[in-house]
């Protein structure tokens, strides 16, 4: 049960990726573009982690469903996985808008 959060990231990053492949949301609409916003995002937020661990702000929190392997201290694997999940499903949603946005125009004029 110790890889129980991470094979929920692993999945729920399998659902984004269906997802964009299917609406071509965002590494289907441009993957050049997609890999350096997901890129930069992930060591933004990794980069916050840091400092927030470095403060004293964040700690890694004691669970059973974890791995307990950490890429620094206080700094579970689970975390970048968990970044990326986020950083996607916010470029999808952004995607989604976007394409939903520009549908309304196309019928509004």
């Amino acid at each position: 049960m110790g890889a129980l959060y991470l094979v929920a990231l692993a999945i729920a990053l399998t659902g984004m990726v269906l997802l964009d492949r299917r609406f071509r949301l965002f590494f289907w609409a441009d993957a050049r573009r997609a890999t350096i916003v997901l890129v930069l995002g992930v060591v933004f937020f990794l980069a916050w982690d840091v400092a927030g661990i470095g403060l004293g702000i964040f700690f890694r929190g004691e669970t059973s469903f974890m791995t307990g392997l950490v890429i620094a201290p206080e700094l579970p694997v689970e975390e970048v996985f968990f970044l990326t999940l986020l950083c996607y499903l916010t470029m999808n949603a952004v995607g989604a808008a976007t394409q939903a946005l520009a549908r309304r125009g196309a019928r509004a004029s």
